[in-house]
């Protein structure tokens, strides 16, 4: 019998999901059928009896926006929302706004992959010249973060999010799921990989191969020191979200015209 029940959520899909882009922290709202994702993620939850008392974001809108639709579909609407940085996406440095297939046709598929997917391998650090570093670096959500804006991130590898969601997670997250409250987390592909990862204790290389697809829920059941009483699972019509998640993994390759 599971002690604590929590439920990661990566974002419905963003504008430059779509358009295969690595979005990182530009800020992004929701495609069309982002939206989609995340009202029938609501439906699906409330089908399933689930009644949330916190929510924890990322202060980016896609994350948002996400838990803002979902818990309007369970009304649960008036569920306290709390955001962190923490929380973000994963910074990609200076492939912020590059296209993955077509960085696979420049790269190599498996060098995409390892930028990607990989646990320690940092990509390139953004600049003051990449075009969206102002727009980052400026933006006032971070003038309220808990580090100076000049200890912000250029650049981080799996290993880095997981080490800057740590503290967020022992100090903030934890003590509510010991409180005995029903927490939804809705966060981002990279952020979700890092909390699963720690919980599962998955390895170094097999993390490699972990993919969450936007807008499906993924519940974790939790003994009373919060270690998981089996593998994750993604909650929903199980082939869809293999073609989903199928999906995503296409993103980092080259496409069949361009081969």
């Amino acid at each position: 019998m599971a002690k604590y029940k929590l439920v990661l959520l990566r974002h419905g899909e963003g504008a430059w999901n779509k358009e295969n882009r690595f979005c990182s922290w530009v800020d992004q709202k929701l495609s069309s059928d982002g939206i989609k994702e995340a009202q029938n993620c609501g439906k699906h939850l409330k089908a399933l009896g689930f009644e949330f008392d916190l929510v924890f974001t990322s202060v980016l809108s896609r994350s948002i926006q996400t838990a803002w639709l979902v818990l309007e579909e369970m009304g649960q609407e008036w569920v306290p929302i709390q955001s962190s940085w923490r929380l973000n996406e994963r910074h990609y440095g200076a492939l912020i706004g590059l296209n993955r297939a077509e960085m696979a046709l420049n790269h190599g598929e498996e060098q995409v992959k390892i930028w990607r997917r990989s646990y320690d391998v940092t990509p390139p650090p953004i600049t003051e010249s990449h075009p969206y570093y102002e727009e980052i670096y400026n933006d006032r959500r971070y003038k309220c973060s808990d580090v100076s804006q000049a200890n912000l991130p250029k650049a981080e590898s799996l290993k880095d999010v997981l080490d800057r969601l740590l503290p967020y997670w022992n100090e903030k997250i934890v003590p509510e799921l010991k409180s005995g409250k029903m927490i939804l987390i809705s966060a981002h592909g990279n952020s979700s990989r890092a909390i699963l990862k720690h919980l599962e204790g998955i390895s170094d290389e097999d993390i490699v191969n972990v993919t969450l697809p936007t807008g499906v829920p993924i519940l974790l059941e939790l003994d009373e020191n919060l270690h998981p009483l089996g593998p994750h699972q993604f909650l929903g019509d199980q082939e869809a979200i293999q073609a989903a998640i199928k999906k995503v993994e296409d993103q980092g390759k080259v496409k069949s015209a361009e081969k």
